[in-house]
Formats: C-alpha cells, structure tokens, sequence
C-alpha cells in the first residue's frame, strides 16, 4: 500500500492485559509483535502505529490526544473521569474472555459485614478515586490509601479492607479475605480522543478495527461444521443440532443429498457428533473459526 493517509495511533495495554489484547489482534488479523527493548510495537497494518501503555493511564493519553484511540478497562476511564469516546465494549479479560470486578474485601475473621461497618476505618485500594465516589454515594467516610502493588496482604495491619479486582476470587481467597460488596463491573474498551473520533479517516479505521475484534470475540469458543445428508435424515440432524441462527442447507450434485453448514459451540461438538452420525450425517468436517460477523 506504500505510505497511507490514515496514521492511527494505537494504545496497546501493557501488562496483564497485553497477551490477550495482542492475540485478540491476532484473531482479527493483525499481527502485533512486541519486543523487551521497545514500547513501540510493530503491527503489518501502515495506517497504525501502536504504542503500549500502562492501562491505568491509556485513558488519560487519549484524553489528551497523544493517542487517537486505545485498549483499557472501562474501570480506568471512570477512574480518571476521562472525557473520550467509546468506540465499543470488548469483552475479554486476560484470564477468562468475560468481565472482571472490583470488589471490597476484609479478612475472613474481621468484624465488618458491609461497606456502613467501615466507618472511619482505612481503605486500601489502586482505584482510589472510584472507591472515594462508591463510599459517598453509600454515605460512608473512610480514609482510602493509595495502595502501589500486593493489596490483598494489607489486611488487617495496615488497612482494614481493600478494594481489589478479581476475575475469579482464587487470590482473595488465598488470601483469607471475603468479598462483602462489589464496587463496580469493569471490561475492556475500545476508545478514542474525541477529536480523532470526528476525524473521518481515523473514524472509519477504528470503526473498521472494531468490527474485526468483535467478530473476533464473537467467535472464541465456537467451531465450524460442515457435513453432507440425505434427504431423508435431514430433520433427524436438524433435531441434533443447536445453531447460530439457523444453518445453511444447500443441495449436491446428487439430488438426494444436502449439504449443512452451521456454527457450534466447542465444548458441545464432542457429544453432538456421535448423535450426527447416529442421525445418518456423513463427511463430517469440523473446522476452526477466527471470526464471526453478525
């Protein structure tokens, strides 16, 4: 393509969310590849130049238009009351593809069993201005402390709760702490700095990268299957199996064979298949997806 008139600059999450950001690209057709010595990734796409940042300071960059757009959780936008534009909700997260939360925590033994106990007491949290807007809105006072890494071990010595997010809730546990409240529902975003945002060229490129990574979600988890019938053992395979919407029924050369095409979920495919076959399903080809576009 030589030089494009499109440059878009790219915000890539560094840290816990970069390995599942990078094959979620990959999934969509991008090939981002990063290397120890550089924040600058490579990408085989000329209208981008991507860039890795920490999430917590994605949003405030765009914000500022050092980037024209970036991948975060919606947590940090709301922590930095970013004025941007979000271009789409992406849900993935770097351990499962869903949402993660961030929730207020005490020891198991502690005395506290909701936020009013807390009065007064000591917070420990990385998203401090979020928790300060949480505890008000349930008209609570309590000092939040700025916590810079390992918050499930400050409780109880130096803080009587923490808010911390979790995907899973194994680390809290670890931990012998509860969750008693959560504080909010967070999951990756695509946004962009308002004035790329109206910018046409770089609105059609973000658009045009949002339609890939959703089709690229759309399709985690699910396989392709393709498989040939006669006539009349259709309705016996169509009973077999669940689909998208509705699978595609074509006809073959012989007039009394049909062809059928649909979409599963992965985890199914081992128990539908021998049922398929049972069915009169014959040439059985399950095949691997890399994107879904509703």
């Amino acid at each position: 393509m030589g030089d494009s008139a499109v440059k878009l600059k790219l915000g890539i999450p560094k840290g816990s969310l970069e390995h599942a950001t990078i094959e979620l690209f990959r999934r969509a057709g991008f090939q981002i590849t990063t290397s120890s010595r550089s924040y600058f990734p490579a990408i085989d796409d000329p209208e981008i130049e991507c860039m890795l940042i920490r999430a917590q300071e994605m949003a405030r960059y765009v914000e500022d238009g050092v980037l024209d757009a970036g991948l975060t959780g919606r947590d940090w936008v709301e922590e930095n009351e970013a004025k941007v534009h979000t271009v789409a909700d992406l849900i993935y997260a770097k351990q499962s593809f869903g949402k993660v939360r961030w929730v207020l925590a005490v020891p198991d033994a502690s005395p506290f069993h909701s936020v009013k106990d807390l009065q007064g007491k000591i917070i420990a949290t990385e998203l401090v201005s979020a928790t300060r807007r949480y505890l008000a809105g349930n008209g609570v006072t309590a000092k939040v402390e700025f916590s810079w890494g390992a918050t499930e071990v400050k409780p109880p010595e130096l803080a009587d709760a923490i808010v911390e997010v979790t995907e899973t809730g194994s680390s809290l546990r670890a931990n012998k702490l509860r969750v008693i409240d959560t504080v909010l529902e967070s999951n990756t975003q695509l946004i962009a700095n308002v004035h790329s945002w109206k910018d046409s060229a770089k609105r059609r490129k973000l658009e045009d990268i949002q339609m890939l990574l959703q089709g690229a979600i759309n399709a985690l988890g699910k396989v392709g299957l393709m498989l040939n019938v006669e006539k009349k053992n259709l309705p016996r395979v169509l009973n077999v199996l669940p689909a998208l919407k509705k699978p595609t029924i074509s006809h073959l050369s012989d007039e009394e064979w049909l062809a059928v095409n649909t979409i599963l979920d992965e985890s199914t495919v081992r128990t539908i298949l021998p049922r398929l076959k049972e069915a009169g399903a014959q040439g059985i080809v399950e095949y691997p997806l890399n994107k879904i576009v509703m």
